[in-house]
């Protein structure tokens, strides 16, 4: 009974890092607009608690900031560019990258984007 109490102990240890790690930092940015037109640039995600954060985007010649929240593999980001508002939902890969639809309020469609760790 103890060898197996210890051996679901490091069992839980080994899985721990993954679950708990971090989305904060530098990202390189990859996405399309609605036209399918390609953009490129970086994302700084900064933690403010273990699931919310704030983001800024630097991209095609603009930036915008949000703010954001992490859900198991879900992240999400509302965001202000300019005067509009937007929002992009993420899947969170295993290698640490974010796979996303995004979106902005009033019109139609939708782009895409992948935020990869620097």
């Amino acid at each position: 009974m103890r060898k197996l109490l210890l051996s679901l102990a490091m069992v839980g240890l080994a899985a721990a890092p993954a679950a708990a790690q971090s989305i904060g930092g530098k990202y390189t940015v990859a996405g399309t607009n609605f036209d399918g037109s390609k953009y490129g640039g970086e994302a700084t995600i900064t933690l403010t608690s273990e699931t919310t954060c704030t983001i800024h985007w630097e991209t095609g010649g603009s930036s915008s900031d949000g703010i954001c929240m992490r859900n198991d593999n879900a992240f999400s980001a509302g965001y202000v560019m300019d005067e509009e508002i937007g929002l992009v939902v993420y899947k969170v890969e295993d290698d640490g990258s974010l796979h996303g639809l995004w979106t902005i309020a009033g019109k139609n469609g939708s782009g895409t984007e992948v935020l990869t760790p620097k």
